[in-house]
């Protein structure tokens, strides 16, 4: 079965859908922030969770990141090797960076983290790295859904595509997401005074319940954990090493 499409070759930025006014420059608590939501929620809103700092929330997220990118690893490993790949695992990875890494992480980085740390002569160069870096991302994202089809999918020239994609975007995100956690938060934490964090951090969990009509962290947990299982990597025990032959004497 063909897997759905995104609505248009656009739908990467504009599904961000944030428009930030004011942002920290006027301080968290009255920041204005208006997300437009791309349609009603099948989930009737929860209340919200107490917020956590903000460098802590975008921690957690970069942690859906982490093993989408260990999906891609995997999909990449069985294209290369001439293994299948089903289309809808393939799509539901890419949707999640779309939506919930691109159209919402990335918006609280570059409407909030981001403008507050332009301006910091040992950061700045980073941040404009980091922002080309999202614009790269979301053309690669918009190229994966576009060809996340069950057609794309066993044809030997689109997989290969599919499969340098996916390497690249994998490339890249693994030391972006480690400068943001090592250099960006730290510097963006230092900066900002511990009140301020406390409001911005209640403020991204209003955002997210604004954008989402729920706490969506938990749920794109689950669907990565799904992905996770079909591909056969979501038994964490698999990874640990034997250490026999490493240890004195062997």
């Amino acid at each position: 079965m063909t897997a759905p499409q995104p609505s248009s070759p656009q739908a990467g930025p504009g599904r961000r859908a944030v428009l930030l006014g004011g942002g920290l420059a006027a301080g968290a608590a009255g920041a204005s922030a208006v997300w437009a939501l791309t349609g009603p929620s099948a989930a009737a809103p929860i209340p919200a969770p107490p917020g956590i700092p903000p460098d802590d929330d975008l921690m957690r997220e970069h942690g859906v990141l982490k093993r989408v990118l260990l999906c891609y690893r995997e999909m990449t490993r069985r294209i290369q090797a001439g293994n299948p790949v089903t289309a809808p695992d393939l799509h539901d990875a890419a949707l999640i960076i779309h939506d919930y890494i691109e159209g919402f992480h990335e918006g609280l980085e570059e409407g909030y983290v981001f403008p507050r740390l332009r301006q910091e002569p040992a950061v700045a160069g980073t941040v404009t790295t980091l922002l080309v870096q999202h614009a790269r991302g979301r053309v690669l994202t918009q190229f994966i859904l576009a060809r996340a089809t069950a057609g794309d999918i066993t044809s030997p020239g689109s997989r290969a595509r599919l499969a340098a994609a996916m390497q690249a975007f994998v490339r890249m995100y693994e030391p972006h997401e480690a400068r943001e956690d090592t250099v960006i938060f730290p510097a963006f934490r230092q900066a900002v005074p511990a009140q301020e964090l406390a409001d911005l951090g209640q403020h991204f969990a209003d955002l997210e319940r604004q954008q989402f009509g729920r706490d969506e962290f938990g749920a794109m947990v689950t669907r990565v954990a799904s992905i996770e299982q079909h591909l056969g990597i979501y038994d964490l025990d698999q990874f640990t090493p034997q250490v026999g032959p490493f240890l004195p004497g062997s």
